[in-house]
């Protein structure tokens, strides 16, 4: 049994121990708080509040404040009044609670012989923040979380300027590593660059909470991003830390501050939010043949909305603007073609283009089997993979054991460092983990391998690899609100695209 459950046990047990001490203050038999429901119904008795409350406790989400409140009502009965009091209540019931259970000094008042105690404005107000503060934590934090998407790597399926619900309870919600901080802000305190919104004393080890389903092939997924446990402050994500090595070597990286900032490490549930699509789940084998993805050898199920780059060849007359923009064709990737020569269209798009009098051609941009890209995950000349022919590629699950070599560590060798933390040594053409020679390595964890649906323009994992279960955030669940931001004003709303389901 793992800490974290020992934990919940624990604190469910001191919480109980706590209000059964309270209901025998207040004339009730303690174990009444063991009999569901009716408990509920008493405690609405003992803090004098109305019978339909009892509504808001069967609402799941709802009921989660609606108990935070009874609580503070409670403590209210045992004349805890103070801010500071409340809120221990609410945070930690678990020991609160028990606390001014066997406390001989804190006897019950039934709320109508409460003082008459008059706040002032500063405290109402600090009352509420406080409250809602803590509530919206908890609520983005385990249930529910709002997202916008930035860039444009999942477009025709999501697209830039989408606002959409996460939902965490889907996957199951999972502990934060570093619960010390600032509150709606991710790693950065809001107006500042590079000073941290955490505080690292606590660290707490990876634990998530049962949820209602696991990761389907084809679902949309928020993850923290893989490669950015170690950043740099002036491009953040916009650029992977081990991409600019590559690029520019380690010894520049770290010294020219002007060009990359500082570099910074970051614990996982402080790396940036990623959404893609996951195309194949733990103990799937993917593969993909001139843009077409295979899972187990099985053509997989391509999205709707998928995009591509393709090239426009015309008769000399140019496909103008106003017209691409009826496709809903960005002015980001009008601007691309214009330099570039290639345009990312869905199949539909392709057909409308095709159907244009001065359009003679539309060429799919394919890059060739064997045609390596040294960009690509696992970035060694032994695996040569490009965009549109890539694999095939294990993705691990947990508990499978697979040779392992110096050939193949490659695919291997973040997983069992980075994710799983060992100690991972190549001495004289041998493996040592943990200072033990290996010929095997066994999976701790599930991966993933998500993929964007603009399939040309997306940093995905044919750039860094698996995503393990640790980083998962939760499912993209439902666009709430859709902004272009290439419209004015008036007509910035894309009315068509507003509550819609994520498929």
């Amino acid at each position: 049994m793992s800490i974290y459950a020992i934990l919940t046990i624990l604190f469910f047990i001191l919480s109980l121990v706590g209000l059964w001490k309270l209901f025998e203050k207040a004339g009730t038999p303690g174990w009444v708080v063991l009999i569901p429901f009716y408990n509920f119904y008493i405690w609405l008795k003992i803090i004098n509040k109305p019978l339909w409350w009892y509504i808001f406790i069967l609402v799941p989400f709802i009921n989660v404040f609606t108990i935070m409140l009874m609580i503070v009502e409670l403590v209210k009965c045992y004349k805890k009044f103070g801010l500071i009091e409340q809120a221990l209540s609410v945070l930690i019931p678990f020991f609160y609670l028990p606390y001014i259970g066997f406390n001989k000094n804190d006897v019950y008042v039934h709320p109508k012989d409460w003082p008459v105690i008059k706040k002032s404005v500063s405290r109402e107000w600090a009352d509420a923040i406080i409250f809602a503060v803590i509530a919206a934590t908890i609520i983005r934090t385990f249930f529910i979380e709002a997202y916008t998407i930035p860039t444009s790597s999942m477009e025709k399926s999501l697209l830039v300027g989408d606002f959409l619900f996460v939902s965490k309870i889907s996957y199951g919600p999972k502990i934060p590593n570093t619960p010390l901080a600032f509150p709606f802000a991710h790693h950065t305190l809001p107006l500042t660059k590079d000073i941290k919104s955490y505080l690292e004393w606590i660290k707490l080890p990876y634990y998530r909470f049962p949820g209602f389903v696991t990761i389907k092939n084809n679902d949309v997924v928020v993850f923290n991003y893989p490669d950015g446990d170690t950043v740099s402050t002036a491009w953040q994500s916009n650029a992977s830390y081990y991409a600019l090595v590559k690029e520019y070597g380690r010894e520049l990286v770290w010294s020219d501050k002007a060009h990359f900032g500082d570099i910074i490490a970051r614990p996982v549930d402080k790396r940036e939010n990623f959404i893609k699509r996951c195309l194949a789940i733990p103990g799937d084998s993917i593969k993909i043949i001139d843009r077409q993805v295979y899972i187990n050898g099985k053509k997989a199920e391509n999205p709707k909305d998928r995009q591509f780059n393709y090239e426009i060849i015309t008769n000399g007359t140019p496909v103008y603007k106003k017209q691409m923009r009826s496709m809903n064709i960005s002015e980001e990737d009008i601007a691309n073609m214009n330099q570039y020569g290639f345009l990312p269209l869905t199949e539909e798009n392709v057909k409308l283009i095709k159907a244009l009098p001065n359009v003679v051609d539309v060429k799919p941009i394919i890059s060739p089997k064997g045609l390596w890209d040294a960009r690509l995950f696992p970035f060694d000349s032994n695996y040569r993979f490009s965009l549109d022919n890539y694999g095939p590629i294990y993705v691990p699950k947990a508990g499978v054991t697979v040779d392992i070599n110096t050939t193949n560590i490659c695919l291997y060798k973040r997983i069992i460092q980075t994710y799983e933390g060992n100690k991972l040594e190549i001495k004289d053409n041998k493996i040592f983990i943990n200072d033990k020679e290996s010929k095997t390595y066994t999976f701790n964890m599930n991966y993933y391998w998500m993929q964007g649906d603009n399939r040309h323009n997306s940093a995905d994992s044919r750039y860094w690899g698996f995503v393990p279960e640790d980083h998962v955030v939760g499912k993209a669940s439902f666009v709430w609100l859709s902004l272009d931001k290439d419209e004015s004003l008036f007509n910035k709303i894309r009315w068509s695209k507003l509550f819609r389901f994520i498929e």
